[in-house]
């Protein structure tokens, strides 16, 4: 199958820990125990991870191993449609300020790691944002 998947690790605010870039055929449990190794590699800080109730027992576990709590976010099951949840809302926020990004809207990289790369140039500029104020418009607007 064509195509990328990616895995972002985002703290409270939304600013990427950690991205991992797989090909679209990749399950959603490799995915999460690739990011949760690349989590544990890179911060010591990490205590807890939120994921969706796509990730199974084997991201579970091996958040055990790494030392990072994993904790599933359930949807109520009387709600119906989309509806946010509770503190995962934020990793969705930042998928969508990356699309704002032209170089990400389509998979343009050939590998994996320059995609990646991709994704933290993006955060950069959206960090540099955040700290000086700046509002230039956005490619998309006229």
């Amino acid at each position: 199958m064509p195509g990328r998947k990616r895995g972002l690790a985002v703290d409270v605010l939304g600013l990427v820990i950690a991205v991992v870039v797989a090909a679209a055929s990749a399950h959603e449990n490799d995915l999460g125990i690739a990011l949760l190794d690349k989590v544990a590699a890179d911060t010591d800080t990490v205590e807890k991870a939120l994921v969706d109730q796509g990730f199974k027992n084997a991201v579970l576990a091996h958040g055990e191993k790494v030392g990072i709590a994993v904790e599933v976010v359930e949807r109520n099951p009387a709600q119906s449609g989309f509806v946010p949840q509770a503190k995962r809302w934020v990793v969705e926020r930042a998928f969508g300020i990356l699309m704002f990004y032209r170089r990400l809207v389509r998979d343009y990289e050939h590998l994996p790691r320059s995609s990646e790369s991709r994704v933290y140039w993006a955060m950069t500029a959206v960090i540099v944002r955040r700290l000086t104020g700046a509002t230039t418009p956005a490619w998309r607007t006229a």
